[in-house]
């Protein structure tokens, strides 16, 4: 049977209409999360797989994880809205509230630690006979990177605290990208010492890749908020509740280098203020910060 015009532009637009509806529920139906890169971002997507599929599982949505270059790379993808929620550090989640409008609304709480705090510490290789800060002057030394609060932000300010000159007082400073590239910058003589995550030196102890033995710890920080889930603010109110929900319940799963998680507790901007505090007194200037 031949169609008329007026029956093909009905069936066109109705064609349409169900193709856009769709398409908003498949978008709707998509969570994306933002890792920051405390490993390498294969290590990372593997050490986290069990508990986005059971995010995914629990929430009824599809997971799909993605892990940037470096930190501010999660941070842009936020502020662009290519991410819904996303793993950062401390002080990335700070930069990630000024300048792409995120909320921190969960912690994870582990069974090993049954805490939402870590510390960060300086390490060298035993070897090296350094004992204490003084020690450093002269030296080569590597953080993680700009905006990672234990690998940069808490001991630059524990250094400086301690009347060390952070700009002149090495002789080669380096960035490393992640916990445990500057953990291995240490143990293979690339640099004399680094600033990392006390769980991540932990970790990497436990993996045989170091000994604990072979290295002095030299400073270490005071309790530093755990790293935070986040949502973009403007996710909606129902895909917000349903992840929070889901996340709380995921339990008996390994998360990263924390540990076995015992879910994911509650948490708020306001816990991070001592980390808008550090970054005051080294005079940084958030709303500048790429």
């Amino acid at each position: 049977m031949k169609m008329t015009r007026k029956a093909w532009l009905k069936t066109s637009i109705a064609s349409l209409m169900l193709a856009a509806t769709g398409a908003t529920w498949a978008q709707s139906n998509e969570l994306r999360v933002g890792l920051i890169p405390s490993e390498d971002a294969h290590a990372m997507i593997e050490a986290s797989q069990q508990v986005m599929d059971q995010l995914a599982a629990k929430t009824g949505m599809k997971v799909k994880p993605f892990v940037a270059n470096d930190y501010n790379g999660v941070i842009e993808a936020l502020r662009s809205g290519k991410l819904d929620i996303a793993y950062l550090g401390p002080f990335s989640y700070v930069l990630a509230h000024e300048l792409a409008n995120a909320e921190a609304f969960a912690v994870a709480v582990t069974k090993k630690t049954g805490r939402s705090a870590y510390q960060s510490k300086v390490i060298a290789r035993k070897d090296k006979g350094l004992q204490s800060l003084d020690h450093l002057k002269g030296r080569t030394f590597a953080f993680v990177d700009p905006s990672s609060a234990s690998g940069h932000l808490f001991p630059k300010a524990g250094l400086m605290a301690s009347g060390f000159d952070v700009d002149k007082g090495f002789s080669r400073v380096i960035f490393s990208g992640s916990h445990d590239a500057s953990i291995m910058a240490v143990a293979n003589n690339k640099v004399d010492a680094a600033a990392v995550a006390d769980r991540i030196f932990d970790s990497a102890v436990k993996k045989g890749l170091i000994k604990s033995e072979d290295f002095t710890v030299i400073w270490h920080s005071k309790p530093i908020p755990e790293s935070p889930m986040v949502w973009r603010k403007s996710l909606d109110e129902a895909t917000k509740q349903k992840v929070a929900a889901a996340m709380a319940d995921i339990k008996n799963l390994p998360w990263g280098d924390q540990g076995v998680l015992d879910g994911f507790a509650p948490t708020n901007d306001q816990a991070y203020d001592v980390v808008r505090q550090t970054a005051k007194a080294l005079n940084l200037d958030l709303g500048k910060m790429k």
